[in-house]
């Protein structure tokens, strides 16, 4: 499917769940803060942050995993996933410590989500924030960006047992709107977004910027893709 069919698309739901990272909000300068913040607490090597943009999407947890992996493979390390095991509790606090601190401060908002998050709200759709980010951050960053007050649910990757792309979470939160998941349109940037729409019953639509792992988007089984969220309401 083309762009075109997104809001015919959204016409026939009644309610939207919107991802954050990568498709509300560029957050890679708030992770590049915190990452680097965290590996000179830990006094390991810094990670160029043009690697960061492939490893989000999947939770914080599996960031930092990913992180430290990726610093402790480069320096050579020769017990990679022991050592990686046993810096983790001491990385989550520090990585913690650094994006509450942070957070929203070196992050922006895409094109056209202020205006896309407005038109959803005057034809008068139910919003719900969706998300792999620990929810108290997430609701921080909204709130700094000035968004919280589109959403009535905020749902992090700590709100329930498993994370996207499992379908938990996508259907947990279709029971907080009150709306069955195939009429409840999922808005994201990555195939985690999709596979967890697809399981869960939702529509789907990716926007064409974001990380989405470093993979192209469009290779994604979606039912429609936008440049802007304000594509979702046009005419």
């Amino acid at each position: 499917m083309v762009a075109a069919s997104a809001p015919n698309l959204l016409r026939s739901c009644v309610a939207v769940m919107i991802d954050l990272d990568g498709t509300m909000v560029d957050t890679l300068g708030d992770f590049a803060k915190s990452i680097d913040g965290m590996l000179l607490d830990l006094k390991l090597p810094a990670l160029d942050a043009s690697h960061i943009e492939h490893m989000v999407g999947k939770g914080s947890e599996h960031l930092l995993h990913s992180v430290l992996t990726h610093v402790l493979t480069e320096a050579g390390d020769s017990a990679v996933a022991a050592k990686v095991t046993q810096l983790m509790p001491e990385a989550w606090e520090r990585y913690q410590w650094h994006y509450e601190r942070v957070n929203g401060q070196f992050s922006t908002l895409y094109p056209g989500v202020a205006e896309g998050l407005e038109a959803l709200a005057k034809a008068g759709y139910p919003m719900a924030c969706l998300t792999n980010k620990p929810t108290a951050f997430a609701y921080e960053l909204l709130k700094a960006k000035g968004l919280h007050g589109y959403f009535s649910h905020v749902f992090g990757g700590d709100a329930f047992e498993r994370k996207k792309p499992d379908p938990m979470p996508l259907v947990k939160t279709c029971e907080a709107l009150g709306t069955p998941p195939a009429k409840t349109l999922m808005v994201g940037d990555s195939s985690n977004d999709a596979s967890a729409a697809r399981a869960a019953g939702c529509p789907v639509v990716l926007v064409t910027y974001g990380y989405n792992h470093g993979e192209p988007i469009r290779a994604v089984n979606a039912d429609a893709f936008v440049d802007s969220l304000v594509e979702l309401t046009a005419q």
